[in-house]
């Protein structure tokens, strides 16, 4: 297909391939952010072709994964309300809670909806006066223009019976905080060519500046990875860093202007917790307080609901690249994706789901 297979051909992988091993000339670590890109690696075997030398690392990227307990708590208490439709994209109809998902809210006499744009749900409250709609919005600077635009439409036209449940995360403040962690072993970033298409490049080059380290920004291909990864290792070998841009083909230095005031308009920055790893400064978004009206936290008064992380689910080590889903003592056995224990095991774009689809427990199962 057009666009898609240029950019998974083996002949050019094993071409990178071969110039990593001949660049490489001492160990690295190297984080990619996103999930999908994870599962890029994971699914190509792209981390088993490289040199023994690289360790690549899964970073906090998937927004599923990093849905604080409690909020995933919250929305099942909006959920059960008699007057309430909630809305969500399906990946958090299966993300566990403190004891249940959405899924089995649902199936409990919940009017729980899967939609698949915001806007949808935004249509369902003009359909449904009578009831209060709610839409769960996660995501990362990807997927927060979108739900901006469906808060700022129903603001724009009065539709006061729509709201939304907020858990936008950002990736710089989360980078800055892996980085500037006493446990540290990440040396340099595949950073989210989606996220930058919306935000641009611009935001990385503070923190390449004060940790002194390479970022490249990549898409999700194989071939992107690949020559991804090479471009990180080379400007680490070459002891250089700094900014580059391997997805030029979707991301600009300043990315998508008109998204970024929309953001803008309608949120502002706050501290956010993310799950397993805990509070980080500055990491996400809320409504800015003349949108008070549309925040299901505030309208539904479920701020106060907190939520215990459970103590055999190892997700934070996992999300900040401190160890691999199959060093967790549970995965496989005790968790899996029938019975999951945390987010990135359910989660499409989870570093465990990977691990699991792609038959990585198997491997390590039946070593000595």
């Amino acid at each position: 297909m057009k666009y898609v297979d240029e950019y998974r051909g083996e002949e050019q992988a094993q071409r990178f391939v071969g110039a990593i091993g001949r660049l490489v000339t001492r160990p690295w670590t190297v984080m990619e952010i996103c999930g999908g890109q994870t599962h890029t690696l994971i699914r190509s075997g792209i981390d088993e072709l490289l040199p023994a030398a690289v360790t690549l690392v899964h970073g906090p990227g998937c927004p599923v994964c990093v849905t604080p307990l409690e909020l995933i708590d919250r929305a099942q208490a909006i959920a059960r309300r008699p007057e309430v439709i909630l809305a969500s994209f399906g990946d958090m109809m299966r993300v566990p809670g403190s004891t249940t998902d959405l899924l089995d809210t649902k199936a409990a006499g919940a009017d729980v909806r899967m939609v698949y744009s915001p806007l949808d749900a935004v249509k369902l409250a003009e359909q449904n006066p009578e009831r209060e709609v709610v839409f769960f919005a996660v995501g990362f600077e990807t997927t927060a223009p979108a739900n901006a635009m469906a808060v700022w439409q129903a603001h724009r036209r009065g539709i006061g019976n729509f709201s939304i449940l907020c858990s936008h995360v950002l990736v710089p403040p989360a980078m800055e905080a892996i980085l500037g962690a006493p446990h540290n072993r990440v040396q340099g970033f595949l950073a989210a060519g989606h996220v930058c298409a919306v935000m641009g490049t611009w935001e990385y080059d503070p923190i390449a500046a004060r940790y002194e380290i390479p970022i490249v920004v990549t898409g999700f291909e194989p071939l992107d990875l690949l020559q991804g990864a090479y471009m990180t290792l080379r400007a680490l070998e070459e002891g250089r860093w700094g900014v580059e841009n391997q997805y030029s083909r979707s991301v600009t230095r300043d990315g998508n202007r008109p998204a970024q005031e929309l953001l803008g308009r309608v949120f502002e920055v706050c501290d956010r917790k993310w799950r397993g790893i805990g509070e980080i400064p500055g990491s996400g978004y809320r409504l800015r307080p003349e949108l008070a009206a549309h925040d299901a936290e505030l309208k539904f008064e479920v701020g106060e609901i907190a939520a215990q992380e459970s103590p055999d689910c190892i997700a934070g080590e996992i999300l900040t690249g401190q160890k691999k889903p199959h060093e967790c003592a549970a995965f496989g056995e005790r968790c899996t994706p029938e019975h999951p224990l945390g987010a990135p095991m359910v989660s499409a774009e989870g570093a465990c789901a990977a691990y699991y689809r792609y038959g990585r427990h198997e491997k390590v199962s039946s070593s000595p």
